[in-house]
């Protein structure tokens, strides 16, 4: 065979294995997702990519039965065709022999190998989609020996009780790293990085860590003379107050609207607080609910306010659908003063009782030690502590330093958080 005839031969063999090489990684590599995004755009090759994803023992069989048919066929040439020219120019067969060798797998390496991977892997899908029609016909014409070492390999799986299911179940970790990844590569920004971890966040998220707690609950007994409600409305930021029998919150018989209750008053109407076309029933709920649960419930009820008792059917706490929707918006809607003040890099005025996640989020930590004991930063130092918590007591924890700045009888209010550098 004349050099010129077997160059021909060997360039075909490398283009050939260049597309099969691409095809097995493209197609081995294309994300589930966009394949059927592409298929919902109408690229019906879309479809077979995922199927022939779904049994790929058919689709690795007939690549590696080519890609080593291939190397062999070009190797047998290579070194018939190459080798007497090299051992006429070296004088030495076993030199002519060697460099014939790494001559040919050199060039089946670069361009049969190499560059096709390279290319397949950034462009996954547009080459899956192209190659996936050639590669079923070849499954087809290879069917008899795919059936062979197939049915082989599957044997030998199972004899050692390996899964060779491929797994594209989406999971939230998969979704948060692609968010992550969005937000570096600049596709998302920060704003829109935060409000979609905020949505994820509410299935995680319990009432209680949003709540308006029991303490700051503003309520009237169903008694309370008209001046004193007038008074106490225009004083408070509430929209909504709980009306009790016996000044006893757990005996909450509905909810006033103080916009109504003002406009009655101003009206000179002679109202009171149980009023029919003013009290409202309230809607109860348990502390135990997620905010995504909270928010269903107010869609499917139309409320926008709610009472949550524990499972001792006490009362603690109210929350609005203005609380909710305020975790998912984040700073876009939280107009009031923050609980977390970062005053340096490194340092960070927290309120007492700011949830245990915000804190996480500020402080860029993984997570807190048993947080399922605790709601806030006060519970969270109470637990650490094992004590009622006071003035300058403080705590270390994985590089951050936790102080007490102020407390009012038994709460604190306020705690400053410092990094340091762990040696």
């Amino acid at each position: 065979m004349s050099l010129l005839t077997a160059s021909l031969f060997i360039f075909i063999l490398i283009a050939l294995s260049a597309i099969v090489s691409s095809s097995e990684l493209a197609l081995a590599s294309s994300r589930k997702i966009k394949l059927q995004v592409m298929a919902k755009e109408g690229d019906v090759r879309a479809l077979d990519v995922l199927n022939v994803q779904e049994q790929p023992g058919s689709f690795i069989t007939v690549v590696q039965v080519a890609l080593n048919a291939v190397a062999i066929l070009a190797g047998v040439i290579g070194e018939s065709a190459v080798s007497p020219y090299l051992e006429r120019l070296f004088g030495n067969e076993t030199v002519g022999s060697v460099l014939s060798f790494i001559l040919v797998t050199s060039v089946f390496v670069l361009f049969a190998d190499l560059m096709p991977k390279r290319l397949a892997m950034s462009n996954a899908e547009p080459i899956a989609v192209k190659m996936v029609r050639p590669m079923m016909f070849l499954i087809f014409i290879f069917k008899p020996i795919i059936w062979v070492f197939d049915g082989a390999a599957n044997a030998f799986f199972k004899m050692l009780g390996i899964s060779t299911v491929r797994q594209d179940d989406m999971t939230s970790e998969d979704i948060y790293a692609m968010m992550d990844a969005g937000a570096e590569a600049g596709v998302l920004k920060k704003h829109e990085h935060h409000l979609i971890e905020n949505i994820f966040e509410m299935q995680e998220r319990t009432v209680t860590s949003v709540m308006n707690p029991r303490e700051h609950i503003v309520y009237f007994d169903s008694q309370t003379p008209t001046e004193h409600v007038v008074s106490v409305m225009i004083k408070q930021p509430h929209n909504k107050f709980l009306i009790c029998h016996d000044d006893d919150l757990e005996h909450i018989i509905g909810y006033v609207e103080s916009r109504s209750f003002l406009a009655s008053v101003l009206e000179q109407q002679e109202v009171g607080l149980t009023d029919k076309s003013l009290l409202k029933p309230a809607l109860f709920i348990p502390d135990t609910l997620s905010l995504f649960e909270v928010l269903e419930t107010f869609k499917s009820t139309g409320a926008d306010f709610a009472v949550i008792v524990n499972e001792y059917a006490l009362v603690v706490g109210v929350i609005t659908l203005k609380d909710v929707m305020s975790i998912v918006m984040g700073e876009l809607v939280t107009l009031e003063e923050q609980p977390i003040v970062q005053r340096t890099d490194n340092s960070w005025l927290i309120d007492g009782m700011t949830p245990i996640e915000d804190v996480i989020r500020a402080l860029g930590m993984v997570n807190l030690p048993h947080s399922e004991n605790y709601e806030t930063i006060s519970g969270f130092m109470m637990f650490m502590l094992r004590k009622i918590p006071k003035k300058t007591d403080s705590i270390k924890y994985a590089g951050y330093h936790f102080e007490i700045l102020a407390t009012d009888h038994l709460k604190i209010n306020q705690l400053l958080v410092t990094k340091f550098d762990i040696e």
